[in-house]
């Protein structure tokens, strides 16, 4: 195993008032924390279950992925704001501060709070559950280490996410 690097989550979530759903992950990866953008590793399937779910094109640049998300009402962050860790390793991360999820559930009306993968949902239960009074539901993560997951797979596990969004009011 690597080194431990003290690292920040250094980008703003992506939210507004009209989010109806909320999806976090663990902590951004490497790639992610170079292009200052969630998901940025090519492999990660998470802009393709997305567009999938909302029937948009998978987006290419960071406005088109901020689109996306903001015109179906999704929001994206993740459990920590601060921690130690080994390169994009999710086991390894180590004293956890956790992100305020306040900014979010004050603004917006967040239906459901789902974890992109086991990792933020065991994160989420630990550091923020009590404090936001709310439950998470888990999905499988789409990272390319999730090699057992197809992208069907992951768009029938994740379809609850859209029957989310198409049965809230559209408003």
């Amino acid at each position: 195993m690597g080194e431990y690097q003290k690292v920040r989550h250094e980008f703003e979530p992506v939210y507004d008032e009209n989010s109806r759903v909320l999806i976090l992950g663990s902590f951004p990866s490497v790639k992610s924390r170079e292009q200052q953008f969630y998901y940025g590793h090519p492999q990660n399937r998470f802009w393709k279950v997305i567009a999938g779910l909302t029937g948009w094109q998978e987006p290419g640049t960071i406005e088109e992925k901020k689109r996306m998300l903001l015109e179906n009402r999704v929001a994206v962050w993740d459990v920590i704001a601060e921690c130690e860790i080994v390169g994009s390793s999710d086991s390894s991360i180590r004293n956890v501060v956790p992100n305020d999820l306040g900014r979010i559930l004050e603004c917006a009306d967040i239906r459901r709070i789902y974890a992109n993968g086991g990792t933020a949902k065991r994160l989420f239960e630990r550091f923020q559950r009590k404090s936001c009074g709310r439950e998470i539901v888990g999905l499988p993560s789409t990272s390319p280490a999730n090699a057992a997951y197809s992208l069907e797979r992951l768009l029938e596990e994740w379809k609850g996410v859209a029957e989310v969004l198409n049965s809230s009011d559209r408003n």
